[in-house]
This record gives structure tokens, C-alpha cells and sequence, in this order.
């Protein structure tokens, strides 16, 4: 039997096979508010054949948005925007739905990839970024303004209310981003936290936020939904955010309840040296598996059936989640189970597609009608 093909389950919520749709970002909302474009992103994916969707970082306040499209869920406008694209899904696919929350920090402000990318001043109506540490991303950048105790708390209770915001939608997990240089993972590297409070200097102090942020977010989701979080696992700069710090607030999260690390890496400084290969962030994830025991997802240049399906199998980690690879083929689940001998789940409009040699794809033989 398939290794990727076996369920999982993470508290209430039971997965039928170990691959996930990565959140991706479309950069394509509304003030914050999805639109056609996400119905038909999130409608495509959600029948890939996967176990679980999980929607693209989601903002928890306006100004934590990387670009003026980011996606958000703070407030009844943004929460309202949802409802028909999720009932769609509700209606015609399996697949778990999670959420990815998240705070750009001071990589907000930003211009679309494909305008550039680059900070928007604020006369080009951009806005002031809000970080740990007035530290700019890159050199020539505005500094971002240093957040003081009232901003902490501000931030702590929007993560909360969008916490709520999707459990009111029928969300089944949710996934704080503290990776790719964002405000969770701001405060973790001492690249980006210059503070001497008690949120920065130790490892300790850089991780007091983000543990704070997911135990609210962990207090007020329901106790049978699953919280995981992403994690940067190095910053691939001397003297950042490594894998052994990782371990150490892996340990953290292990403590409070985490249900699963998903293990990337880098985002928070442009001097990032990345050895790029297929599956190179495999062995961060491995790692952190070993160490903790938590289930560990794996993401990074996996891109074939049978890569996938070696990851799982070896216990490198217990999911993978494809993003750019799914966005190539949306149906790479159905692609995948074929290969490997799986079943996936597929509404019956599409159970006249299976090949001949794949007659159990869908855990159909026959297909009626005249």
C-alpha cells in the first residue's frame, strides 16, 4: 500500500491521504475581501485530489498585509467574502479546508511580484509597516515602526478574531505563519529583533510572542480542530535563525499542543544563500521530526509521485504539501494516486475521466448513464 495514500489524523480531523495544497498567496483580493478569482483558485484545488486545501495567508489587520491584494480576515466584510467560495467547496469536494493566518510585518506595504515587489512609499499610498525592531528588510527600505506593548496586544487579539472569524466559517485546521520573514518570524531571528525587552535577546524572549500568539489563537479555536504553524527553519545567514533554535520552539509549541510544524525555510533577509535541489528542505523537517515527535510536514521542490511518496514511506515526515507543482497540474493528486496504486476522491462529472488502466482511481468500476 502507498504510504502517501494512508490517512492521517490530527485531532478530530481525519485526512485520507498525506498531501496538502501549501497556502499560496494570489496577491488578487479586495481590500482584503476574496472575489472571483479565489472561487475559482480555491474551487480548482480543492478537487486536486488532496487531503486538505489550505487557503493562502489570510491578515489579521490591514496593515499586516504584504501587498495591497493580500487576502485578509478582519472584520464582517472580509469574513462575508468567503462564505459562497467555502459552501461551493462544502458542496462538491471532500477535501479538509485550512487557514493560514498571518502578519507581514515589515515586509508590508509591498508592491504585487508581478509589479516589482518592492515597498510602497507611503506618498504612493502604501503604509507604515509595524515590526519588532525598526529594521528595515533591506537596505534603503522605510524603517518600520517598532511595536509597543499596545501594538502587541492589538495583534494578539486580531489573530484571535480572525481565529474565531474562521472557526464561524466552517475552517477545519488553521496554521499561524511564522516563516518567510514575516512578523512571527521577525521576532524570532535575531537578524530581524534588535529589542532589549522582554521580547528580544534570548531565544527565549524572541520566542515569547509567537508562543503568545498561538496560545490565544489555541484558547479560543475549538479544542477537536487541529493549529499548526510554519516555521522557517534557518534563515540560511550566519548568525540568523537555525535549526537547532527551531528544534527549541518546536519543543515550545510540542508543550502547548501543536498539532503539526510545517518545516520551510529563509524569507527574512535578502543575503540568503539557499542550496537549491529537489526536496531540500526535506532534511529540516526530518529533523525537527526526530527531535520532537510532532507531525512534521515537508514542502520544498516536490514536484514527483514517487518523491512524495519516499518521503512519507521513510518517515521523513508525516505530509508534503505542493504548491507551485499543483498550480502546474491541478489534478496532481488524481496524477499521483495513479502511480502509486491510491484512490482518491473526484465529484462523479469527472468519473468518466479515468483511463482504462485506472479503473480504481476513484474507487469506481463502472459508470452509468445512456
Amino acid at each position: 500500500m502507498s504510504a502517501l495514500f494512508t490517512s492521517i489524523k490530527l485531532r478530530s480531523l481525519e485526512l485520507a491521504n498525506r498531501i496538502v495544497v501549501s497556502p499560496m498567496c494570489q496577491y488578487s483580493a479586495d481590500n482584503g475581501a476574496a472575489n472571483d478569482w479565489h472561487f475559482t483558485h480555491i474551487n480548482t484545488l480543492a478537487l486536486s485530489g488532496t487531503a486538505m486545501f489550505c487557503i493562502e495567508a489570510t491578515h489579521v489587520e490591514p496593515i499586516g498585509r504584504i501587498t495591497p491584494g493580500c487576502l485578509g480576515l478582519w472584520d464582517d466584510a472580509t469574513e462575508a467574502a468567503l462564505k459562497p467560495i467555502l459552501a461551493s467547496v462544502r458542496k462538491h469536494s471532500k477535501a479538509a479546508v485550512a487557514m493560514q493566518l498571518a502578519h507581514a510585518g515589515r515586509k508590508g506595504s509591498s508592491h504585487r511580484p508581478w509589479d516589482g515587489g518592492q515597498q510602497i512609499q507611503l506618498e504612493q499610498g502604501g503604509w507604515e509597516a509595524v515590526a519588532p525592531s525598526a529594521v528595515p528588510q533591506k537596505e534603503g527600505e522605510v524603517p518600520p515602526r517598532p511595536l509597543d506593548p499596545a501594538g502587541l496586544a492589538r495583534i494578539r487579539d486580531a489573530f484571535v478574531d480572525a481565529a474565531q472569524r474562521a472557526n464561524r466559517l466552517g475552517i477545519d485546521a488553521l496554521e499561524l505563519h511564522g516563516a518567510h520573514g514575516y512578523l512571527l518570524h521577525q521576532f524570532l531571528s535575531p537578524l530581524a529583533n534588535h529589542r532589549t525587552d522582554e521580547y528580544g535577546g534570548t531565544l527565549a524572549n524572541r520566542m515569547r510572542f509567537p508562543l503568545e500568539v498561538f496560545d490565544a489563537v489555541r484558547a479560543v479555536f475549538p479544542a477537536d480542530k487541529p493549529v499548526g504553524v510554519r516555521v522557517s527553519a534557518t534563515d540560511w545567514v550566519d548568525g540568523g535563525w537555525d535549526l537547532a533554535q527551531t528544534i527549541a520552539f518546536a519543543q515550545e509549541l510540542k508543550r502547548r499542543g501543536v498539532d503539526w510544524i510545517d518545516v520551510s525555510s529563509g524569507g527574512v533577509s535578502p543575503l540568503q544563500k539557499i542550496q537549491l535541489g529537489p526536496g531540500y528542505q526535506v532534511p529540516f523537517a526530518q529533523a525537527v521530526k526526530e527531535a520532537t515527535g510532532i507531525p512534521t510536514i515537508a514542502v520544498g521542490l516536490i514536484t514527483e509521485a514517487q518523491q512524495a511518496e519516499e518521503i512519507v514511506a521513510s518517515g521523513k515526515a508525516d505530509m508534503v504539501a505542493l504548491a507551485r507543482g499543483m498550480l502546474y497540474d491541478p489534478r496532481w493528486g488524481w496524477h499521483a494516486a495513479a502511480a502509486l496504486g491510491g484512490q482518491v476522491a473526484a465529484p462523479p462529472q469527472y468519473w468518466r475521466s479515468q483511463p482504462s488502466s485506472q479503473k480504481e482511481l476513484f474507487g469506481r468500476t463502472t459508470f452509468g448513464g445512456r
